[in-house]
């Protein structure tokens, strides 16, 4: 198969000028700006990568199809890792690796949710660099696990990367692989509240729509 049968195959429907713009985010870095500079969505949808590059918006599951699709692109496989929460939304996060060191990419309301260099030896590593700035309005840190890699090339054949019409079965499939406990009970216990700079700073420029809020009981 030559480069280009598979770009159509990964890309369906994409045309020239979107394939150019993807091609663009040569680096994993330049991924990440895209995604930072782009709108959060609060809306209650999903859009699929070609989407988030036509409306210029995203929150944390689109964002990271769209880094999956794009780092697909740089050569590396188009990987998903979902971090567990308590009392607080689930994050979403596509991961990459270079010289056998995990990295990720990440669209995020919080500051401290998003890129990470890969300098990470393992997975576990990598999520619990976000332990201290996962938390919710309570000023609780609220990351308890996370998932196995979800290889969204299992996925091809709803054209993910193209269509918005079945990611909500990505989203079930997340809820269904393996994950791991990072915290016992006890830990959970002792666990300290997040300080007011650490959460402000976290905060810096976040849309308040976007940010879980417990529902009434």
């Amino acid at each position: 198969m030559t480069s280009s049968d598979w770009i159509a195959e990964a890309f369906p429907g994409w045309s020239p000028e979107e394939l150019r713009a993807l091609r663009e985010m040569d680096t994993p870095a330049k991924i990440q700006c895209f995604l930072d500079s782009i709108s959060y969505s609060t809306d209650p949808v999903y859009r699929s990568p070609r989407s988030v590059l036509r409306d210029r918006k995203a929150h944390c599951f689109d964002g990271a199809l769209f880094a999956a699709a794009a780092l697909r692109l740089l050569g590396h496989p188009p990987r998903i890792v979902d971090m567990k929460a308590v009392r607080d939304d689930d994050h979403l996060l596509a991961i990459y690796k270079r010289k056998g060191r995990f990295g990720a990419l990440a669209k995020s309301n919080f500051v401290g949710l998003r890129f990470r260099e890969p300098i990470y030896r393992n997975l576990r590593e990598l999520v619990i660099s976000y332990f201290d700035s996962y938390y919710n309005l309570d000023y609780d840190k609220t990351l308890r696990g996370y998932t196995v890699p979800l290889d969204l090339r299992a996925f091809d054949r709803i054209h993910w990367t193209s269509s918005d019409d079945q990611l909500d079965l990505i989203a079930e499939k997340l809820d269904q692989i393996p994950s791991f406990e990072l915290l016992d009970e006890e830990m959970v216990q002792e666990l300290a509240p997040v300080d007011e700079r650490t959460y402000n700073a976290g905060m810096l420029g976040s849309n308040p729509d976007g940010i879980y809020r417990e529902k009434p009981k």
